[in-house]
C-alpha cells in the first residue's frame, strides 16, 4: 500500500551559527516583488517596487517562479541593466516569497539588493562534479577572508549535490551553508553572476558580514526511540524484536491504525543524530508498508542496530515550531534585520499554513516589516545537509 513519497525527504533540527556584525558599517537593503502577465511585466513591476538602490549596493538576490523559467536570462539582464548591480545569485521556484506574501502559478519576481563591504563576498558558478576548479579559483580568497557562511542554490537532478554541499560547507569556518534545491515544472536554472545549470552555485560571505540563521522543522515525536533489530536497505522488518508495522501502529494509535492510507504526509520517521547532545534527529518520509508481512519502508537506508522514532507533522506543529524559531532568533537581534532570505519546503507554504501567505505573515508579525525574499524549494540546505519540510531563515544584521 503506497503512502506517497517525496525525493526531498531529509530534515533535522540543528544548532545554527550567529555571526554578529563586526568592524563594518552596513546600511539597509532595498527589495521588491511583483507578479505580471509575462516576464517583462513581472520584472518591470518588481523593479518599480524595488525603491532606491543602496548607493553602494553590490549584491542582488533574485528569485522567479517557474512560469518564467524560460526567460530567466532575460530577467537577469533587465535587473542588471536597470539597477547597475552586476553581482546576482538566486534560482527558480514553483513558489517564491517576499515580506508577507507568496506567489504561485503565475509569472512573479522577488529581488533584494544589499550593500556589503568591499570583497566581503565571493560568488561561485555551478559546481557539477568536484571542487577542484572551485578551489583553484577561490582558495586565495578563502584563506584571506575565511568565509563564515554560504548561500547556495542547487539543481536537484544532480546526484552529487549532497556530497558537494558537504564539501562546500567544509570551506566555511562555521561549517554552515543555507539555501535550497531549485524547484520547477520547467527547466532548472541558477543565478551566480550568470545563468547556470546542473550543479551547486552561490555566494560565500566573509566574517565581515553580520548574519543569523535558524531552521524550523515543525515535527513532534509521538513515540519512544526504537531499535532496528532487522532491516534490508530502506525496509524496516523488525523494531525492538517485533514486526515493524506492529510497532508503528502502536505508536500512532488505534484511530490512525484503522486506515493506514491516512498517514502519508502526516506520520514520518525520525532518525536520531549520533553524538547530538540536543536530541536532534533527521526526518524521513514513509514510502510504503506491507500489511501482510508487517514491513515499513522509509525514504533512506537503515541498518540493524540503528534507532528510529515515529513523528507527527501537521499545521499546528509547524506553526508552533516556526513561532519557537522566530522567538529564538529575535532574541539574537539588536534592532530590525537589514534584510533576509527564507527558503521553505514545497510541502509547507500554502500546503501547510493555508492559502493566505500565513507562513510569511507570521514571520512579519514576529520580526517586523523588513526586506525579505525567498522561494519554495525541492529540498532545503542547512549546515552541511539536505533537508525537507523545513523552513530556513537567514537574516543580515
Amino acid at each position: 500500500m503506497a503512502l506517497g513519497s517525496r525525493l526531498w525527504i531529509r530534515s533535522a533540527k540543528a544548532i545554527c551559527p550567529v555571526k554578529p556584525l563586526e568592524n563594518a558599517e552596513m546600511t539597509g537593503f532595498s527589495f521588491g516583488h511583483a507578479a505580471g502577465a509575462d516576464w517583462r511585466e513581472a520584472a518591470d513591476q518588481c523593479l518599480a517596487t524595488l525603491g532606491p538602490v543602496p548607493e553602494a549596493g553590490n549584491l542582488g538576490i533574485l528569485y522567479v517562479t517557474d512560469a518564467l523559467a524560460g526567460h530567466m536570462g532575460e530577467v537577469l539582464d533587465r535587473f542588471r541593466a536597470s539597477t547597475g548591480v552586476t553581482h546576482w545569485v538566486g534560482t527558480v521556484g514553483i513558489g517564491i516569497c517576499a515580506t508577507g506574501v507568496e506567489y504561485y502559478e503565475q509569472p512573479a519576481v522577488a529581488a533584494m539588493i544589499g550593500e556589503f563591504p568591499d570583497d566581503s563576498f565571493r560568488i561561485f558558478p555551478s559546481i557539477l562534479k568536484d571542487l577542484d576548479d572551485f578551489t583553484r579559483r577561490n582558495n586565495d580568497w578563502i584563506k584571506t577572508h575565511q568565509p563564515f557562511l554560504g548561500l547556495v542554490h542547487a539543481d536537484p537532478s544532480n546526484p552529487l549535490t549532497e556530497a558537494l554541499v558537504k564539501q562546500l560547507a567544509e570551506r566555511t569556518v562555521s561549517g554552515f551553508l543555507v539555501g535550497g534545491l531549485a524547484s520547477s515544472q520547467e527547466s532548472i536554472y541558477l543565478y551566480a553572476d550568470e545563468l547556470t545549470q546542473g550543479g551547486v552555485a552561490g555566494v560565500f560571505f566573509s566574517q565581515e558580514v553580520g548574519v543569523v540563521t535558524r531552521l524550523s522543522q515543525g515535527c513532534v515525536p509521538i513515540g519512544p526511540h526504537r531499535v532496528i533489530t532487522e532491516a534490508q536497505r530502506n525496509i524496516m522488518i523488525q523494531l525492538d524484536g517485533r514486526p515493524a508495522l506492529d510497532v508503528l501502529k502502536e505508536d500512532i494509535g488505534e484511530i490512525l491504525s484503522r486506515d493506514l492510507a491516512r498517514i502519508g504526509g502526516y506520520i514520518f520517521v525520525g532518525l536520531p543524530i549520533i553524538g547530538s547532545d540536543t536530541g536532534d534527529y533527521l526526518v524521513r518520509s514513509l514510502v510504503g508498508i506491507d500489511p501482510q508481512n508487517g514491513l515499513v519502508a522509509i525514504g533512506d537506508l537503515v541498518e540493524q542496530g540503528g534507532r528510529v522514532m515515529f513523528c507527527r507533522r501537521d499545521a499546528n506543529t509547524a506553526r508552533e515550531d516556526l513561532l519557537r524559531m522566530l522567538t529564538a532568533i529575535k532574541k539574537t537581534l539588536d534592532g530590525s534585520p537589514r534584510g533576509g532570505i527564507y527558503v521553505s519546503c514545497l510541502g509547507r507554504g500554502r500546503n501547510l499554513f493555508g492559502e493566505d501567505s500565513d507562513e510569511l505573515k507570521l514571520i512579519a508579525s514576529e520580526l517586523g516589516d523588513f526586506p525579505l525574499v525567498g522561494f519554495y524549494a525541492n529540498g532545503e540546505i542547512f549546515q552541511d545537509r539536505l533537508y525537507g519540510y523545513t523552513g530556513v531563515l537567514t537574516l543580515f544584521t
